[in-house]
């Protein structure tokens, strides 16, 4: 398949010099099966692949590690795995955050190019070998950058996609720099990287119509327009600074009623004085001041009044001010391109480390996209399956046997020298 795709591409690339070997051959019959064949396939050859990566060997030539974290010995290391769970150790191999409470940095560099005119696809996958508790597992696709080693916070990006948690608020960001600024969504897209240790996959396709498609396990999570949902544009309408509310405007739904007046009788006093107290016998007034009764409840007390609330039959709604078009719209054609994409990179914070990254790729080709998805397809089905397995074992596991466990652990503890002391 990858040969015939291969050659596919050479024919769709001249295609003057297959017709002319086509006329000229004593093997029409068959040469114009395979020509067929590569023409049909020209619209998959049409497409590119930008960058991609599966983390084989030499892969630690292809990525920098940052060093903006070094000089406070906070920078976490990067190292190669395939996790607990996996099909085939080498082949599922992807790049692991070995340390807990670190930052992670690491980005390599690719040909720069432009998505004007195209649709761009970003994928990869991640898995968290444990729950991150706080922590991102995001990429960053920006501009060609001058020092990889210098990559961080500040450094600028175009696209910033995926999972990120602290505590409860969870969410995939989805973040695009626009004319210098990083607008985030107006609302938060789902958060599916729970720390269950089985991979997931996820694609960002940002088309030329000012369009993103988002998809997480090849489940689409959102669709719709960066016109719309980000704050890239200016508003298309403002509120009219010389719309003034009437000054006889009754904002208030609900009025006191006039009607209404507090009874003769009501009791406000909570407390009143014990009328059956006695000063008592040995009471001296100049050493004990004078004596005053104590109080008690009220037993006539009825509470706080208030006057009965009714209907406004003035009341004409919230007011605010009329809309007027904006001065400063301006609409864009195409808030989606930017002129340069010249690398991809981990930017991250983790509480607890164990994050694998894998099968990354950026393409203007969803079936080059798809091939790396079946990658993922794969190795989810065997990680469901083990995680099943031990799911099960867990169960299994008889109270009788936990407590048994848990004395050999006591009596291993209790035949351990003391630890000397430094």
């Amino acid at each position: 398949f990858w040969l015939k795709r291969l050659a596919c591409r050479q024919w769709a690339q001249t295609p003057d010099l297959f017709f002319a070997v086509l006329r000229l051959s004593p093997h029409l019959p068959a040469m114009m099966r395979r020509g067929a064949l590569c023409m049909s396939l020209v619209g998959v050859a049409s497409g590119k692949i930008y960058f991609s990566e599966t983390f084989g060997d030499g892969w630690e030539s292809r990525w920098t590690p940052s060093k903006w974290k070094e000089s406070e010995g906070t920078a976490g290391k990067w190292v190669a795995s395939a996790g607990k769970w996996f099909s085939d150790e080498v082949e599922d191999r992807g790049i692991q955050t070995s340390e807990d409470s670190k930052f992670f940095g690491l980005s390599a560099g690719f040909d720069s190019f432009s998505n004007e005119g195209k649709e761009l696809i970003i994928q990869y996958q991640a898995k968290y070998e444990k729950d991150v508790e706080c922590g991102g597992g995001y990429v960053k696709i920006g501009p060609k950058m001058s020092d990889a080693t210098t990559f961080g916070d500040p450094t600028v990006y175009n696209i910033m996609f995926g999972p990120d948690k602290c505590g409860y608020t969870k969410r995939t960001h989805l973040i695009f720099n626009y004319k210098g600024k990083n607008v985030l969504k107006k609302s938060d897209l789902a958060y599916k990287q729970e720390g269950e240790g089985t991979s997931h996959v996820y694609r960002l396709v940002v088309k030329p119509d000012n369009t993103v498609v988002v998809e997480i396990d090849e489940e689409k999570i959102y669709e719709g327009s960066l016109k719309e949902d980000w704050e890239m544009l200016a508003a298309k309408e403002i509120s009219d600074p010389d719309d003034k509310k009437p000054s006889d405007w009754v904002d208030d739904s609900m009025m006191d009623d006039p009607e209404d007046k507090k009874p003769a009788d009501w009791v406000e006093e909570k407390r009143m004085v014990d009328t059956d107290a006695k000063k008592p016998d040995d009471w001296d007034d100049e050493e004990d001041g004078e004596w005053e009764a104590p109080t008690k409840d009220n037993p006539e007390y009825k509470g706080d009044w208030s006057v009965k609330r009714i209907s406004n039959p003035g009341y004409k709604g919230f007011w605010e001010a009329k809309k007027i078009a904006n001065p400063e719209y301006v609409d864009e054609e195409a808030v989606y391109s930017y002129a340069d994409f010249g690398f991809i990179g981990f930017d991250l914070w983790q509480v607890k480390g164990g994050s694998i990254f894998d099968n990354i790729i950026i393409t203007d080709d969803k079936s080059e996209a798809d091939v790396f998805a079946k990658k993922w397809k794969a190795l989810s089905e065997v990680e469901a399956a083990k995680k099943k397995e031990e799911d099960e074992a867990k169960k299994a596991e008889t109270p009788e046997t936990k407590s048994e466990d848990k004395d050999e652990d006591a009596d291993d503890e209790d035949g351990k020298p003391d630890s000397e002391e430094m």
